[in-house]
């Protein structure tokens, strides 16, 4: 076992640790000797990770700001603090804006975006009074390259995005790391955590569902999305981490950053069979 990042993070906070890229994230820390809270909302859910004597299952309902607040500050209190906090809970909802309900997708700005943020604060206070420690907030490369018709999702993960680059900003010579993760498809069972709100799906929906599906299926799995956060963490460098398959995490990023906006526009839509 390695012990350098249990030595810099002795303490970890990770939200939806359940399943899927949380999972990897709550196994790679505590494999690193790292004491481990994690969070579902159904805490049966967690009871493989609960096995490790080092994981303290947290039961976090994240629709509900004000209480999962509350949770997150008593389960600091319990562990003295988190080194080190990761902010990955979320879900996906598929359908064409205009034409689902909007509480719908204010729903999920509020969870995935408000409530994540005001999670973030609250360990942001507890960090820069220590003037040590590591928030990550696990944006995606939607915040690059948006989803089609999951609009919502992508308003929040360029929003958490955003907020990374502030604080980025507003910790700048502090003890304080703030990273901002954007992970690509990887091959795990978030599709299953994808609403479809009932109506009629447009043939173009159903086309790039089918094209989102294949790219869960084909992606690397979630150890993958870890070992990158595991590097990241032992740099103690705030930044931006981006991480997939290689066209999502290295080439699209290239194309963003060199090529015309209408050419970005043409590899999204061929890439979604939307052409």
């Amino acid at each position: 076992m390695n012990a350098r990042l249990a030595e810099m993070y002795p303490t970890a906070f990770v939200t939806g640790a359940s399943t899927g890229l949380g999972r990897a994230f709550a196994e790679m820390l505590l494999a690193e000797g790292v004491s481990v809270w994690g969070t579902a909302r159904d805490p049966a859910r967690l009871a493989e990770l609960a096995k490790n004597q080092s994981f303290t299952p947290v039961t976090l309902e994240l629709r509900d700001g004000p209480a999962a607040e509350k949770v997150f500050l008593e389960a600091g209190r319990a562990a003295g603090g988190f080194a080190l906090v990761v902010n990955n809970a979320g879900y996906g909802v598929l359908g064409e804006f205009a034409e689902t309900d909007f509480a719908i997708w204010e729903e999920q700005l509020g969870v995935m975006l408000i409530n994540t943020a005001r999670l973030a604060h609250a360990a942001l206070q507890g960090m820069r009074a220590r003037n040590r420690g590591a928030l990550v907030n696990i944006s995606s490369l939607a915040a690059e390259f948006p989803l089609p018709f999951q609009s919502a999702y992508n308003m929040t993960k360029a929003g958490l995005t955003a907020l990374s680059e502030s604080l980025m900003i507003e910790t700048a010579g502090t003890g304080v790391v703030v990273i901002d993760f954007r992970p690509g498809d990887y091959r795990t069972d978030f599709e299953g955590a994808v609403r479809r709100p009932p109506g009629p799906a447009s043939p173009a929906l159903g086309r790039a569902w089918a094209a989102f599906q294949r790219m869960m299926e084909t992606g690397p799995a979630p150890v993958h999305a870890a070992a990158a956060l595991r590097h990241a963490l032992l740099g103690r460098r705030s930044g931006t981490v981006r991480c997939g398959r290689f066209f999502q995490a290295k080439l699209a990023p290239l194309l963003v950053r060199f090529g015309s906006l209408p050419l970005k526009r043409r590899v999204q839509a061929k890439y979604f069979d939307l052409e």
